[in-house]
């Protein structure tokens, strides 16, 4: 197991690279989803529903992008383990099923023969069109503060407008209205036709690609299915196409947020399989429809069981606190990182060396 963390591409600096080894991180997964908020656009264009605007349309990521970040981030000290999530522009017809779907499963396969050949390993996504959405503010221990999802301070569950998919707008130009309803038969053949087009060139390109589950796990937000809300639909996911290729992001605070099944037991049952790309280490207290974030040591997660599960099984990969409190400070952020990743690297140590 290998401790690790997760910077955003405005975070990809020198200070925050330097910051990951004095914590002790040997591995970055890195996103490098970015955009930008617009007044304007987000008031006539989403209702102020969503995150901003994606900066990349058309733009793939290119072979020259990817190689000079990583040679930054091995300068650094660190090995780059990750990409996690694509960007909206890229692939929003495949989530769709709209018109550009057949050229955007053409992008994507370019962007992971790209990702491949810059020798990054994997490739996380989260297929869902809502994306993660109805985080309200909640407070962890000391008053840290934190998000959740308490339904009766969740936003209303607003349609889905057009140009927008995972809180996000790749169209500020879209025409009025919204992208409707969209059925679970409809989300899981739209997921089949993508993992019967990608793993292949996934397994060309040696890039395991790993799959979230939903945040908030409901069986729908804003009219449209989600995928993976309980644990065991993760195994219907994975037998669409059977290949070391098709794995699983797995996060344990989404895990644990849902109503059915057990964290401790699915974590059992996908690293005996195998099938774990990477790991979210954090932890939760409450499931849906009311839950909140709180430090990786106060949780419903009994975490040491997880490592030594993890352990049990040869889980060889990187864990990240994907995010987790943050602390009242100058620097809130980087000390509830600190925190969470100081008392990761100790509670691995022990498993190991139990």
């Amino acid at each position: 197991m290998k401790l690790g963390l997760g910077l955003y591409r405005s975070m990809l600096t020198r200070e925050n690279f330097q910051f990951a080894r004095q914590a002790g991180a040997t591995h970055l997964v890195v996103h490098l989803v970015d955009y930008f908020r617009d007044a304007d656009s987000l008031s006539t264009s989403s209702g102020g529903d969503t995150w901003g605007i994606t900066r990349n349309q058309d733009k793939l990521w290119t072979y020259e992008e990817l190689r000079d970040l990583k040679a930054a981030i091995n300068d650094a000290g660190l090995e780059w383990e990750a990409i996690e999530n694509f960007d909206p522009s890229h692939w929003h017809d495949i989530l769709l099923d709209g018109p550009r779907k057949a050229e955007q499963m053409e992008n994507v396969k370019t962007i992971i023969r790209n990702i491949g050949k810059a020798g990054i390993p994997i490739m996380g996504y989260n297929f869902s069109i809502a994306g993660v959405w109805g985080r309200t503010p909640t407070l962890a221990r000391g008053g840290a503060s934190s998000v959740g999802f308490i339904e009766a301070d969740a936003p209303p569950q607003a349609p889905i407008p057009n140009g927008t998919v995972w809180n996000m707008i790749y169209d500020p130009d879209a025409a009025p209205g919204d992208i409707g309803t969209i059925t679970s038969e409809q989300l899981w053949q739209r997921l089949t036709d993508f993992l019967e087009e990608i793993i292949p060139v996934a397994e060309e390109a040696g890039v395991r690609m790993a799959a979230h589950p939903d945040d908030p796990p409901l069986p729908t937000v804003r009219n449209t299915a989600r995928l993976v809300y309980q644990p065991d639909m993760y195994q219907r996911l994975l037998d669409i196409v059977p290949s070391d290729n098709n794995m699983l992001e797995f996060c344990l605070g989404s895990l644990a947020e849902m109503t059915e099944g057990d964290v401790h037991e699915a974590t059992e049952r996908y690293s005996s399989q195998g099938k774990l790309a990477y790991i979210h280490f954090r932890n939760v207290r409450g499931k849906v429809p009311n839950y909140h974030e709180v430090f990786v040591d106060e949780g419903d997660i009994d975490m040491y069981r997880i490592l030594r599960t993890l352990r049990d099984n040869h889980f060889d990969g990187v864990l990240i606190p994907d995010h987790t409190p943050q602390m009242t400070c100058d620097a809130p952020w980087h000390a509830g990182m600190a925190y969470a990743m100081g008392w990761m690297r100790a509670a691995m140590q022990t498993v190991m060396n139990e």
